[in-house]
């Protein structure tokens, strides 16, 4: 009786350890499984977080994006104005010159004893014509580097829209 007394008080002391082995991992489990949730709430706390500022920041692009594409439409019309503006006066001026020349040989044909008089004249109307040719050159150099200023633009702009998008998406 005394052997399976000891017996069984042993049997009793290990079934008592080995519980308080189990509670022990319960209560570490547990521990553990609380700081898995807090950091869980933590990061869904940050994402949510990081959803806002990504769309905000997704609004502010297009904003950012559809103020740049009005701002550059609205310089290519003015460029396009000032071009058609610039093209006409150069159509009447050309239009003007050729309208010269033509009374230069009338007056030629009519007037030959005036030849001096018309030599000077032509030398005027070249010089004229000169200065209206280096006018219109200018003007193209002036347009032809506005151009170039816009597709510098337009690179800067596609730049920063692939850095944006690439933030974002190392953001998510």
């Amino acid at each position: 009786g005394v052997f399976i007394y000891n017996h069984l008080q042993q049997k009793v002391q290990n079934a008592e350890a080995l519980a308080q082995k189990y509670k022990q991992q319960q209560e570490a489990l547990s521990a553990q499984l609380q700081v898995v949730y807090e950091h869980r709430s933590r990061l869904e706390r940050s994402l949510q977080k990081e959803r806002g500022e990504h769309k905000k920041t997704k609004e502010d692009f297009l904003v950012y994006k559809l103020e740049a594409q009005e701002a550059l439409n609205k310089e290519k019309q003015d460029s396009m104005n000032r071009y058609g503006a610039l093209s006409s006066q150069h159509k009447i001026l050309k239009n003007q010159h050729e309208d010269v020349k033509k009374q230069l040989l009338d007056l030629q044909l009519q007037h030959n004893s005036l030849k001096l008089e018309h030599r000077k004249t032509l030398e005027t109307q070249s010089q004229k014509y000169a200065q209206l040719q280096q006018e219109k050159d200018s003007e193209v150099a002036n347009l032809q580097d506005t151009v170039f200023k816009l597709r510098e633009e337009s690179k800067l702009l596609r730049k920063a829209h692939q850095e944006v998008h690439s933030q974002l998406l190392n953001a998510q």
